[in-house]
């Protein structure tokens, strides 16, 4: 019987912002790793989101308004590509890496939702390495970014904030996290995926309470995955 990390599928967004509920796509990955991290396929976007990116958010992906609207693709037919893509991939029962997932899928669940595009129900199954990570390592110190994790599994991340590059690092820091701790993660995709619903809540938990604790009595953060 074949692992979960085989074969996966790995996928990110870089945006105009934040929050998932205003943030507009501006570029996108979607692609498909063999059990060696060997890219197979892959399908790159870079989009017009019809709004002005921000210049903090130029400065993290380098994309400019102007170059966006010059060579993108219009958001509505971008969208729609992303989203049939990502469904061909479940449809296969492919696991698909995003790290830090409910970022990405709320995201796109809300520009589908804007452009009138079917959007994914339930997506999965999914995995998530920066929730992995946190659930296997929980008392590790230091942030948890993509750049910084990739460093510590020895992974390459050369082009940190171009969405093919974090995507396929993604998907080697998920393979090199099933190797390490091998034992832990020896579960099917599926099952994995319904773990990781679990530990992101008991995160978002302790994170709140040290929050509270320490900073904001006030403070509350979501827990839910993969989409919010």
């Amino acid at each position: 019987m074949s692992n979960w990390h085989d074969e996966l599928g790995v996928f990110d967004l870089e945006t105009t912002g934040i929050d998932v509920e205003t943030a507009r796509i501006v570029s996108a990955h979607v692609g498909r790793l063999d059990d060696s991290g060997r890219v197979v396929e892959r399908h790159d976007w870079l989009v017009d989101p019809g709004v002005e990116i921000p210049v903090e958010a130029t400065a993290v992906h380098g994309i400019t308004t102007e170059h966006a609207r010059t060579v993108g693709m219009p958001a509505a037919e971008a969208v729609g590509e992303i989203v049939a893509t990502l469904r061909i991939l479940f449809g296969r029962g492919t696991p698909v890496v995003a790290y830090n997932a409910p970022y990405d899928f709320t995201l796109l669940d809300r520009e589908a939702q804007r452009y009138g595009v079917a959007p994914l129900v339930a997506p999965g199954p999914i995995i998530d390495p920066l929730v992995i990570d946190k659930a296997v390592d929980k008392y590790r110190s230091g942030k948890r970014t993509l750049a910084l994790t990739a460093l510590f599994y020895g992974v390459d991340l050369t082009d940190a904030h171009d969405a093919g590059a974090d995507a396929i690092a993604a998907g080697r820091v998920a393979q090199a996290l099933a190797r390490v701790h091998a034992e832990a993660l020896a579960f099917p995709a599926i099952e994995l995926h319904h773990l990781q619903i679990s530990w992101c809540r008991e995160q978002a938990e302790d994170f709140q309470a040290y929050m509270r604790r320490e900073h904001n009595p006030a403070f509350t953060t979501s827990g839910l995955w993969p989409v919010r």
